[in-house]
């Protein structure tokens, strides 16, 4: 199914986002047919450009990132416009009714828009308040959607607050929060993965897994957005969204029906099974870390409080690791280890289900733990390990494993990127992969304990670049006699 007729309207459309992945991804969602011809694009920002040198200025980023060139490029960079405003005055939105009766009138498209907000977090309230007071957001003449990047809210309260302030100009269904980690492919096959194999949904439980960790690991540092991060650490920047969205997808129930609704339902329900964090939770189950001087791929880097933008007594945390429980019947009693960090030896993002051992007193001892790895990113696929005879006299387990990668797919080329698939749903008005607010605030609630517990100064644990994070994690694991996976970039190769 492809998208329908519409305007995407951008807003900070001279920003790196909107370069180096809006644009490639509406680029390549046109190239393969998915736009059709009847579709327009109107950055929106406060700096000075005509249409020809937005359309420019997008030219050379796709011919950049994505080597495009030929006829489709030139063709697609026709469907480019631009309009400058001041985004905080509600009077300058004025100039934005004119320019969109043009496109809708163009290309056909009886009024459906899609705004995009790819602005600080400051003005995701102000735009839609400024679009509500010119009559841009009502349904009467086509549908109205808007898509909010992270962060929604910088803590419980202020997510509540935006909330408020977003509902006043525009209805839940017409709200697409995004999250780019869940238009991963890996990720939605997850879903299918579990729900639609008899050889792992009666064993996706308390009786047969005995943990489960969750990684979301970068080997880069801040690099020129200290300032930025400085107000986030990786709490908000990768635990409370990406990293407990991706926990949902894996512990949530099946949804009686496929659609946005149903699914949405079950992830939701998971978040609020979160077990709450008390305060001695927070001191016994959660690890904060601030990366130091080290090396990484063998190159020597500085420590988080020598970035550029970083204040030199941040007690900001580049590293969390967290014990977290869901209070249900399937996850009684089964811990979910999750972990994330900026300068760790190597970028990976990836789910690994321990199952428990064989009661067995003859080949339990020394028998290969039973675990399946999920990898999201990157070299994305999904590796199964088990234990087999060595070959010889006597009865050792060796461990063996069983690999796929999506790159061994004929079809690969054909997958889309996250911001592609995302992008293409929301126009297609399919908010199956994204945020709803209910599912938000349980994700704010969770973490609340935590941001109390920054707040009044507390331990944030040195390590050095290059290593897994403070030893403070591994001792977290390791006294509930458990070791966390120390991935590399690449999943093992078939043989």
């Amino acid at each position: 199914m492809n998208a329908e007729n519409s305007c995407v309207v951008i807003f900070g459309a001279s920003g790196d986002l909107t370069f180096r992945k809006l644009i490639p991804a509406l680029y390549n969602l046109y190239k393969i047919g998915k736009l059709g011809e009847h579709f327009s694009v109107l950055g929106v920002a406060r700096s000075e450009l005509s249409d020809e040198s937005f359309r420019q200025k997008m030219r050379d980023a796709l011919v950049k990132f994505e080597k495009a060139s030929g006829p489709k490029l030139d063709e697609f960079c026709e469907h480019l416009y631009y309009q400058a405003i001041n985004t905080s005055s509600v009077v300058d939105y004025a100039k934005l009714l004119p320019r969109l009766d043009e496109l809708h009138d163009r290309y056909q498209t009886g009024g459906n828009t899609l705004y995009y907000l790819s602005t600080p977090p400051s003005l995701y309230g102000t735009i839609p308040e400024c679009l509500a007071a010119h009559g841009l957001t009502t349904e009467e003449f086509g549908w109205k959607r808007i898509i909010v990047e992270k962060p929604f809210g910088y803590d419980i309260e202020t997510a509540k607050k935006l909330d408020v302030q977003i509902h006043k100009c525009f209805e839940e269904h017409q709200i697409y929060r995004i999250d780019h980690y869940l238009g991963k492919e890996t990720v939605q096959n997850l879903l299918v993965l579990r729900f639609s194999n008899g050889l792992f949904e009666p064993l996706w439980n308390r009786n047969f897994i005995d943990y489960v960790e969750i990684t979301g690991a970068e080997s880069i540092g801040v690099e020129d957005r200290g300032g930025y991060y400085d107000d986030s650490g990786a709490m908000r920047d990768m635990f409370q969204n990406h990293l407990l969205q991706v926990l949902a997808m894996v512990a949530m129930e099946p949804p009686a029906i496929i659609n946005a609704n149903s699914m949405r339902d079950e992830v939701a329900k998971v978040l609020h099974c979160l077990h709450p964090l008390s305060e001695e939770d927070v001191k016994n189950d959660v690890i904060l870390g601030q990366y130091a001087r080290g090396l990484v791929d063998g190159e020597e880097v500085v420590g988080y409080l020598e970035e550029k933008g970083v204040p030199a007594d941040s007690n900001t945390e580049t590293f969390m690791a967290v014990k977290c429980e869901i209070d249900n019947w399937r996850w009684a009693g089964v811990p979910f280890y999750v972990r994330t960090g900026k300068r760790l030896p190597t970028r990976v993002t990836e789910i690994v289900i321990h199952f428990k051992t064989t009661p067995h007193p003859v080949f339990s001892q020394n028998a290969p733990e039973n675990k399946l790895i999920i990898r999201v990113q990157p070299d994305e696929g999904i590796s199964m390990r088990f234990g087999l005879k060595k070959p010889g006299a006597g009865f050792e387990a060796k461990e063996v494993s069983m690999d796929f990668r999506y790159s061994d797919l004929s079809s690969t080329s054909s997958l889309l990127t996250a911001y592609e698939r995302l992008l293409l749903d929301a126009l297609k008005g399919d908010a199956t992969l994204f945020a709803r607010t209910d599912a938000v605030h349980a994700c704010w609630r969770f973490v609340q304990p935590i941001l109390d517990y920054k707040a009044n100064r507390g331990r944030v644990y040195e390590y050095e670049s290059g290593t897994w994070g403070p030893t403070e994690a591994d001792k977290l694991i390791a006294k509930h006699g458990r070791v966390w996976r120390k991935p590399s970039g690449m999943m093992k190769k078939k043989v």
